[in-house]
């Protein structure tokens, strides 16, 4: 399985380069959708992986902070097409993935969460139903699903997306590389 899949995470900072000491490959995307779409297409395209795993950070109010959690569905916590009647949440005319993203889950011992997905640091309640967000895993998933990829999506909990969630974001990325490692290298076994 390992051959068949490609690594991508948002940031440097979120693997603080523990993997690249394991000589394990990783792509970044960069922050936000358009950076994961774009990049996550150009790793598909590049690698021919049928996997593409997506480790990274989060933060969340439902989920205790430094646990992982495995992402089996992806929402769009910033699409707000509402004033033209539409619930907050849909892509307008999008017939493929009007609403949410659901991924196969992989990792049997992990929580389960829906992950709202959007273009702000969020630091209070989402206004579409979630339990963690992130700035790039609903791209990720749109990429996947429209190219035939599975994505495994498992994010470290930071913070709990509040008023001090930018501080705990920081703080925490050390011990989230080295978990989110470990369970990288379960996955060799």
């Amino acid at each position: 399985m390992m051959s068949d899949l490609a690594l991508i995470m948002a940031l440097a900072s979120e693997s603080k380069g523990l993997f690249e000491a394991e000589n394990i490959a990783v792509h970044y995307s960069g922050i936000g959708k358009v950076n994961a779409a774009f990049k996550a297409f150009e790793v598909i395209q590049k690698t021919g992986c049928t996997i593409l795993l997506n480790l990274g950070t989060a933060g969340s109010s439902h989920f205790d902070a430094h646990s992982l959690v495995e992402v089996t569905t992806f929402v769009q916590r910033d699409m707000d097409v509402s004033p033209l009647g539409f619930e907050v949440g849909v892509t307008p005319m999008d017939q493929e993935f009007p609403e949410a993203i659901n991924l196969e889950p992989y990792f049997q011992h992990l929580p389960k969460g829906i992950c709202g997905t959007g273009d702000s640091f969020e630091t209070g309640e989402p206004k579409v139903p979630c339990q963690l967000v992130d700035m790039e895993g609903y791209a990720l998933a749109k990429v996947c699903k429209k190219l035939g990829v599975r994505l495994i999506s498992v994010k470290y909990i930071t913070d709990g997306a509040n008023d001090t969630a930018h501080l705990d974001w920081e703080e925490n990325l050390l011990l989230g590389a080295q978990k989110l490692l470990a369970l990288y290298q379960s996955m060799e076994h």
